[in-house]
């Protein structure tokens, strides 16, 4: 009960934030922005602390510049299979015995590489020798297994009053969370960089059996899934946008212990890692535990950026999925990354065509025509670091083809391009997006997270509170302008389920 009424936090912030979503265009959060501070330690880790004493409680995110557009070639979902990875503990925690499990752990890895080269070799494998190794890599699974406490890290942040103990990859970068209770501080700090600065990648083969399960129900036995991967692979001819996130069964059969530690040592470094601390605390006593804890972490140069860039898209790109399931269409056009300074345009754009029951897909497709049951726009997809997609989505009624409803929403989309919609459409836009950023920002998890992201994607947390000034600036005009030069048939990659009789 008492955690309870903890996760309720951030009550003063969430009230101010509230009645600014209700107040004119000028609105400024220098007083929010006033309790906010960073320090860099000198391997380079960034830190950013809130105040906020309302509750004692406190929330932590920690951000690593690293997600699937990151993926070494052939190796693709080995930032999401790290991830899973970062639960599995260290040196000190999951374990019965380290050094017996050290033992047992290398000559596991030896053993799947002589599993993994007989498997590679396809139809001129020794069935004799692979029937040999799998015995021998699972009776030595088998012993990795006996040494591991199960989940001990998950156990010890819930049994220390912990919540929102969670984790996430996506292509543009991927982040840890967790709360608190204040007095548990050091705690956090004790346990974020114990599994940094020492992972252990225990039962990495298993835990790749289960991605590959969440592939299977995912992708594979999904009509959806497998139409956005066809759509994805279509509308990126060379940016590893086009790269399923969780990767290919291939993919993930590659990855072993050597390559995901590279891939750790590149990217899980202090210089591309950002920590926001949001709650009941002191930039004092966070610097004070940062030093103790993270400056030991060595200091290594940034890692290289995605340097690959998508060509210009000259003709309408089309991807078909013939399956039993009901027809869905995907629509989308190449658009900039979320650093062009017309991103607030594109986010007007998506919410007046497909967000929420009064826009122009859903009013024109769903409660006049009756052709689709559902109709919704975004903004940017599948990430938004890099140029990426501007999206449309369709469930077509019953008895609706996709292609009569790519016919509708093409002619809904030409309609915005020869329109400046009116004025008290622009402002309820503006209201929408101010609300909804709003809300990001009033539990202190969600503060935490704008804040890494902000800094990650613009170089200073500070553009988090440039956010309003930005949707203000946005004109019936930029709206029409953007429109005219994002639908085009030359920009377009269309994507559909074909429902097929068997």
């Amino acid at each position: 009960m008492e955690l309870r009424r903890m996760t309720l936090g951030m009550t003063v912030l969430a009230v101010l934030l509230t009645a600014a979503a209700g107040h004119l265009m000028g609105f400024s959060f220098a007083t929010i922005e006033q309790k906010i501070s960073d320090f860099t330690l000198d391997n380079g880790l960034k830190f950013i602390v809130m105040e906020d004493h309302s509750a004692p409680v406190v929330s932590f995110v920690t951000l690593a510049d690293v997600g699937g557009a990151d993926d070494p070639q052939g190796y693709g979902g080995l930032a999401h299979v790290f991830e899973h990875m970062a639960f599995k503990g260290t040196d000190e925690i999951g374990t019965e015995d380290y050094a017996a499990e050290q033992v047992a752990l290398d000559s596991l890895d030896a053993i799947y590489k002589e599993l993994r080269a007989e498997e590679l070799k396809g139809p001129q494998a020794d069935s004799a020798a692979l029937a040999a190794l799998t015995a021998k890599f699972e009776a030595a699974q088998q012993r990795c297994d006996s040494l591991v406490v199960d989940n001990e890290f998950s156990i010890i942040v819930e049994r220390e009053g912990g919540i929102d103990l969670n984790a996430g990859t996506g292509y543009d970068e991927t982040s840890y969370q967790s709360s608190f209770p204040s007095n548990k501080l050091e705690l956090w700090f004790a346990l974020e960089s114990r599994r940094f600065a020492h992972p252990v990648l225990r039962q990495l083969y298993k835990e790749k059996e289960v991605i590959k399960e969440e592939r299977r129900m995912s992708t594979e036995s999904s009509p959806v899934g497998r139409m956005v991967e066809a759509f994805l692979g279509k509308a990126f001819s060379v940016h590893p946008y086009g790269r399923p996130l969780v990767g290919t069964m291939a993919d993930i059969g590659n990855v072993d212990k050597e390559t995901a530690m590279a891939f750790f040592h590149k990217y899980y470094v202090p210089s591309n890692m950002i920590v926001a601390v949001v709650g009941d605390v002191t930039p004092k006593e966070i610097h004070r535990l940062a030093v103790e804890y993270f400056s030991s972490l060595p200091k290594v140069p940034e890692p290289e950026r995605v340097m690959i860039q998508e060509p210009k898209q000259t003709e309408e790109r089309r991807a078909v999925v013939a399956d039993k399931s009901q027809p869905f269409l995907l629509m989308g056009f190449h658009r900039p990354s979320m650093l062009n300074s017309d991103d607030p345009v594109y986010d007007a754009i998506a919410d007046y065509l497909g967000q929420g029951r009064t826009s122009m897909l859903y009013k024109n497709l769903v409660k006049e025509k009756k052709i689709a049951t559902s109709a919704s726009a975004f903004s940017s997809f599948p990430g938004s670091k890099y140029a990426c997609q501007f999206g449309i989505f369709v469930v077509p009624a019953k008895g609706m083809t996709a292609e009569q409803c790519e016919a509708e929403v093409e002619s809904e989309v030409e309609k915005l391009k020869s329109i400046v919609i009116p004025i008290e459409e622009l402002n309820k836009i503006k209201a929408r997006a101010k609300a909804s950023f709003v809300n990001q920002l009033s539990s202190r998890l969600g503060m935490a997270g704008q804040l890494v992201s902000y800094q990650n994607l613009f170089g200073d947390w500070r553009a988090l509170f440039n956010t309003l000034d930005k949707i203000n600036a946005v004109t019936a005009e930029d709206i029409q302008r953007v429109a005219r030069d994002l639908f085009t048939k030359e920009n377009r990659t269309v994507a559909y389920i074909e429902t097929t009789k068997e």
